[in-house]
């Protein structure tokens, strides 16, 4: 918020002398300054970005889920100035990362500038139609949770992503201990790999208020698919990959997508 600049009001009354001695003498200027404004001060900061994601698993019929998903984003989008979230992003999954069936279908992510603002969208009205419109085409189910991001905000595109999504750990202090480790190996081996994001996040409940059915999850955007291929094949990608035993005791699940 800018920063109001102090100001100072001043008013001088002149009355004009007259040569008369009888006339009373000109009123001096008043010169008395009003108390300079308090400069605003700025909003407390806020915390990082929120984000709503809806992990969909596989619909009984995926044509089906298709046909209907664009009236689905539409009421989505015809709500977001009333629900609050700043942007979406919508990936489907095309493989896992050891090139299987990946274990969910797809993924849609509603970003928010904090867990406040999140919070207080999941309670409008608008949101709650876009959650009754569920169960005409998620048929499979899904699992939706609140996750607060721990990385840097970036707004590079992502056209095509590794997602590992990681399960309760055994010991969440130790995974938390170890996870800048392997944070680092990821950050050192960037150029090699080609990723141009990395997006971590952290599930801090689901969306009914109890405890979240995943842990975290980490995203590494590509420019296209091609990257990624290249990307995950390179012995940097191999690295992370090797690294995962130090730290998710809980699992993993690993799949490949591209945002559609």
């Amino acid at each position: 918020m800018p920063r109001v600049a102090p100001f100072v009001l001043i008013s001088v009354l002149a009355v004009s002398a007259c040569s008369k001695p009888a006339d009373k003498a000109a009123a001096p200027a008043d010169t008395t300054a009003t108390p300079a404004a308090e400069p605003a001060q700025p909003p407390p900061p806020a915390g990082p970005q929120a984000i709503v994601t809806v992990i969909y698993k596989w619909p009984k019929s995926p044509a089906a889920f298709e046909k209907y998903y664009p009236t689905h984003l539409k009421l989505v989008g015809d709500r977001q100035s009333e629900i609050g979230f700043t942007k979406a992003e919508l990936t489907k999954f095309t493989a896992s990362t050891d090139g299987k069936k990946p274990q969910f279908y797809r993924q849609a992510e509603l970003y928010f500038p904090d867990t406040a603002a999140a919070r207080k969208g999941m309670a409008t009205a608008g949101f709650k139609k876009v959650a009754d419109d569920l169960p005409k085409f998620a048929t499979g189910g899904l699992v939706a949770m609140l996750a607060v991001e721990t990385g840097d905000k970036s707004e590079t595109a992502c056209p095509a992503l590794v997602t590992v999504i990681y399960h309760a750990p055994k010991d969440p202090a130790a995974f938390e201990t170890y996870y800048p480790t392997h944070l680092k190996i990821v950050g050192d081996g960037k150029s090699e790999i080609g990723f141009d994001r990395a997006d971590l996040t952290k599930f801090v409940s689901n969306l009914d208020g109890s405890g979240p059915a995943e842990y975290r999850q980490a995203e590494l955007c590509f420019p296209s698919m091609e990257a990624l291929k290249k990307g995950t094949a390179t012995p940097a990608f191999k690295k992370v990959g090797g690294d995962f035993k130090n730290f998710a005791t809980g699992g993993l699940t690993g799949m490949i997508g591209e945002q559609k």
